[in-house]
Formats: C-alpha cells, sequence, structure tokens
C-alpha cells in the first residue's frame, strides 16, 4: 500500500558528538540531497518534521507525527518497537555499518592484551624504562578465542582474529557458515565453549536471551590465563561476577568498552585493575561513521519515497 506523503524534511536529533556531531551529518546530507530540508532539532520540535534521525529513543518520537526514525546505532534495545508499530513508524537501524570498525578495535584490543601494550603506556606517563616479565607477552599465532555472537560485528572479529593465526570459535543460536570457524556451539553451550580460550570475545546483541549470558558459571568455566574482550553491552556480563573472577586472579584479565553505567563511574574497581583496559563505548569510532550513515539515510529515502523496503528494517 502506497504512502500518501513524501518525507520531505529529516531533523538530526542533537545527541552531542560521539560517534559523529550531528551538524556533520546535516552537511553530509543537505549536499548530497538537496531537495530535502535537513535541520538539527530538538524533542520539542518535532512537529515540524517528517522523520528524525537519531542515536537514542525519546518518547516524543511516537507523539511527534513522524513517518521515519533512523537509530545511527545496531542496538536498538531501548527502543519500545510495539509502539512504533501501533502508531504506523518506521523505524531503521545501521546494522552493518560499523562490523569492519568494530574488528578492527578487537585485534587491537587482543594484541594490546597478549603483548601487554597498556602497561607501557601506563609505564610512560611516569617515564618508567621497564619491560614485562619475560613470560608475560605471548604470540596471539596460535592461541585461541571464543566469539560470541556472530552476527556483523562477531563475523569481522572472528575473521581477523583468524588472518592473525589464531583458532577461532565461535558461539551463536543460529547455524552459521562461511566463517571458517573450527566449530560453532548454541549458546546452551557457552560453558563449553570458552573452556578452551585464550580470549573470550563479546558481540552479541543485548536481548532477554543475552543480559547476564556471562555469568559467574562462565566466568570459571574460562581458563586462568584467559581474556574476556566485551565490545557488546555491558549488560551481557554480570559485572559483580566479573570483578570478582579478576580480583581473584580466576581470568588474567579483561577489555571492556561497554558497561553497566556510561560513563563508567569514578568508583569503579575496573579503573584500578592493571590488567583491565577501559575505552569509553568507542570501539565502532572511526572518522568515516558519519559518512556511513549518511549513505545509509540516503538509500533509505529513496527507498521510501519509492514506496520500497528500507535496508534494516525493524519495525
Amino acid at each position: 500500500m502506497a504512502r500518501d506523503t513524501s518525507i520531505e524534511r529529516i531533523g538530526i536529533h542533537d545527541w552531542g558528538t560521539h560517534p559523529c556531531p550531528p551538524d556533520y551529518l546535516r552537511d553530509l546530507l543537505s549536499e548530497s540531497l538537496p531537495d530535502c530540508e535537513f535541520e538539527l532539532c530538538e524533542t520539542d520540535d518535532l512537529a515540524d518534521f517528517d522523520a528524525v534521525v537519531t542515536l537514542y529513543h525519546h518518547d516524543e518520537f511516537l507523539e511527534s507525527g513522524l513517518q521515519w526514525v533512523h537509530n545511527i546505532r545496531s542496538g536498538y534495545e531501548d527502543f519500545p518497537l510495539d509502539a512504533y508499530e501501533e502508531r504506523g513508524i518506521t523505524v531503521t537501524n545501521s546494522t552493518g555499518v560499523a562490523g569492519d570498525l568494530v574488528g578492527e578495535s578487537v585485534t587491537g584490543l587482543v594484541l594490546s592484551l597478549a603483548k601487554g601494550f597498556h602497561r607501557y603506556r601506563d609505564k610512560q606517563a611516569a617515564r618508567e624504562w621497564k619491560r614485562l616479565p619475560w613470560r608475560r607477552p605471548f604470540e596471539v599465532s596460535g592461541s585461541s578465542a571464543c566469539v560470541v555472537g556472530l552476527g556483523e560485528l562477531g563475523g569481522s572479529a572472528a575473521t581477523r582474529l583468524g588472518v592473525l593465526g589464531m583458532d577461532v570459535d565461535g558461539v551463536d543460536i543460529r547455524p552459521v557458515s562461511g566463517l571458517g570457524l573450527d566449530r560453532v556451539y548454541d549458546a546452551s553451550r557457552i560453558e563449553e565453549a570458552v573452556a578452551d580460550a585464550r580470549f573470550v570475545v563479546l558481540t552479541t546483541p543485548l536481548t532477554e536471551a543475552t543480559r547476564g549470558l556471562v555469568d559467574a558459571d562462565v566466568l570459571d568455566a574460562m581458563r586462568g590465563d584467559a581474556y574476556l574482550v566485551n565490545v557488546s553491552r555491558g549488560e551481557i556480563v554480570d559485572q559483580e561476577a566479573l570483578v570478582d573472577a579478576l580480583e581473584a586472579d580466576n581470568i588474567a584479565g579483561a577489555a571492556l568498552d561497554v558497561f553497566y553505567d556510561e560513563p563508567l563511574p569514578a568508583d569503579s574497581p575496573f579503573w584500578e585493575m592493571e590488567e583491565v583496559i577501559v575505552t569509553p563505548h568507542a570501539a565502532a569510532q572511526a572518522v568515516t561513521y558519519g559518512d556511513r550513515i549518511a549513505e545509509l539515510v540516503e538509500t533509505n529515502l529513496g527507498r521510501l519515497d519509492d514506496d520500497g523496503t528500507p535496508w534494516n528494517r525493524i519495525v
């Protein structure tokens, strides 16, 4: 059934500067689509727009008469999809935009943990010339990794770790082929899957099924010299259990890009842990992020105006 109206005015919700400034995205889209109007907007002036590009859900979107909401993230756990569907608002996300970016970040974090680069960076601040104990750095080639969640992000991470010469297994609720993994476990067998891995990499979306997936039992199943790398969502991990495992030296360390509370509170024990790398939810950050979002918005605008199905439609 054809829509009665076209999208002529799109608001770019003013979300700040991460992962790209809204005004940069507005300028890109205004240049490539001069027949459509793009303006920065706040939640109190949405009535003037046909669609909005946003970083997060806001309740005002549901009452504004919008035709389309585009989320520049892959995750959409904060979006009440039933409410959007009830109001006939199309919702799309940005799955596929950041797969290779996150894959590169995972590679960097794995290498940093293996070689101890983060420890040298700490010593640099104190102008301290001191090597790590000779048995501390190790080769990633021939080491093992288990990637939990083999969608766009996990597939990208698994492929890159394989190129480094690692033996890579995976965990997913779906049959997965084409990634060249040694084996893929069902999520119900995650404890078995992580048992032999030197690195456990979390790239799974946050759902009710994955919330708290990595709990004390999973951490207990990991090797004593294993590292946890989380670039998905903080709630995937039982954070208290992770702190306990790290403090008890039950695992060797972690690289954490996501947390229960963001920004990470100043009193979090993770700040003080020598074998933990903390990054500020920046695994997908790159200078090209805005350009990728602009291309996706441009494509979907054309598809919607032609009464087609937009890419990454959620509702």
